[in-house]
This record gives structure tokens, C-alpha cells and sequence, in this order.
């Protein structure tokens, strides 16, 4: 049975996002009240910004999710794991980490699933979700990417880091979704700019949706 979609419940499924380089101060405190203002089920900023986010959104429903080796995910396992704690301390409850996508193009899996776990390990109780950066894998790497990181115990696959040669498409989502099952959640991400891509991603399969789109996706439709 389809779900309804409103603006309530599409702003509690999305990650409200800001991880360019540029990004001020003061853009990161306007993407927390866009956040509150919206009810969004997050808002996702690069690591320097969590201290600022956690303060901003005490108090709130509105979850604060950073970034883990980020954008390319070819730091050493233990920069990512100790970059994990330090978000964590400092109030993220949610990580973002990128795979090591050159270990996934070269086969090593074992590498790929053991450094999510060192991460998941790391992040406890805060979640992980994995980016595999589908852009860059074939489809059935794709599917091992989502094994490695349901082995690995993290709570989400997720599409993209928006950073890369493509993000979020139905395929992916419904390939990804197909292979986590119910055992894991999905997150899309990368190109979501509209009310349509939006739906389109979350009947795919999708669970979360990173944009930094969001408020322009929720004033599509009416309260």
C-alpha cells in the first residue's frame, strides 16, 4: 500500500544538508532554524560545524549527523574511527562515512567491511550510515558495498556524498533497497532538488533523503 506523503511526513525524512567548503557560520545557524522551522529529521554539516549544531538544536527533535572521511573516504581506517569519536563527544548522533571506495574498486572487501565495523564500533551509540558512492561502482559492487556494510553492523547504506560524478537515482535506491532488505535503511542523496525527485526516491525504496534542497522540496506542498 503506498504511503501518503505530506509535508510533515517528507520533512521528517530528510537530512537537511550543507557540506560545501564555503559554508559560514551563519549559514550553518540558518540551516538549523530552517531545520526546526520544518521539522526535518536532521541536519548534516561537515565536522567543525557539530559543536555549533548540537547548541543550536538542544532541545529539539532535529538530529545533528556529520561527515566521516569525507568527501573521497581515503583516510587510514584509524582517522576515520577517531574523527567518529570526536563527532560523537562533541554531540553528533549521527555519521555519514564514506567507504573506501578505491579498496572497494580493487575487490578488498575485507578491508571495506572491516573499517565500517571500526567506525560503527567507534560511533556506539550514535548511527552509521555508509556512503558507497554508487557513481563510481558497478552494480554488482554496489551490492557488495551493502553487504560489507550490513556484515559490518552499520544502520544505513546511503547513495552518495553529493561530491562525486553523479548521486541518487531510482535504480540505485531500488537495487540497494533490494539487497539490505528490511535488515538495514537507505539513505539517497546527491541531485534531490524537487517535490518529485523527493518521491520518487522514497517509493524507490528510500528511507532518508540528504538535500540541501529541503525547504524548496517541502514548500511544494501544502500543509
Amino acid at each position: 500500500m503506498p504511503r501518503e506523503w505530506t509535508k510533515a511526513t517528507i520533512a521528517k525524512t530528510i537530512d537537511h544538508t550543507v557540506l560545501k567548503a564555503i559554508a559560514t557560520e551563519q549559514q550553518v545557524r540558518e540551516l538549523c532554524v530552517e531545520a526546526k522551522t520544518n521539522k526535518f529529521a536532521s541536519v548534516c554539516v561537515n565536522p567543525c560545524w557539530v559543536p555549533l549544531c548540537a547548541k543550536e538544536l538542544s532541545g529539539t527533535s532535529v538530529l545533528v549527523c556529520t561527515v566521516v572521511g569525507f568527501p573521497l573516504g581515503a583516510n587510514a581506517t584509524a582517522t576515520k574511527a577517531e574523527e567518529t569519536r570526536l563527532a560523537v563527544r562533541q554531540g553528533a548522533v549521527e555519521i555519514d562515512m564514506v567507504i573506501n571506495v578505491g579498496a572497494a574498486k580493487g575487490g578488498d572487501w575485507k578491508h571495506v567491511e572491516e573499517e565500517i565495523r571500526e567506525v560503527v564500533k567507534a560511533a556506539s551509540p550514535a548511527i552509521v550510515k555508509v556512503i558507497i558512492e554508487t557513481c563510481y561502482l558497478t552494480d554488482a559492487e554496489k551490492v557488495k558495498a551493502c553487504e560489507a556494510a550490513m556484515k559490518a553492523g552499520a544502520r544505513f547504506v546511503k547513495t552518495s556524498t553529493g561530491f562525486g560524478t553523479g548521486g541518487a537515482t531510482v535504480e540505485d535506491v531500488k537495487l540497494m533497497r533490494q539487497t539490505v532488505g528490511n535488515k538495514m535503511l537507505v539513505k539517497a542523496s546527491g541531485g534531490i532538488r524537487s517535490y518529485h525527485d523527493a518521491i520518487k526516491l522514497l517509493e524507490a525504496g528510500a528511507d532518508r533523503l540528504g538535500a540541501s534542497s529541503g525547504v524548496t522540496i517541502v514548500s511544494e506542498l501544502a500543509d
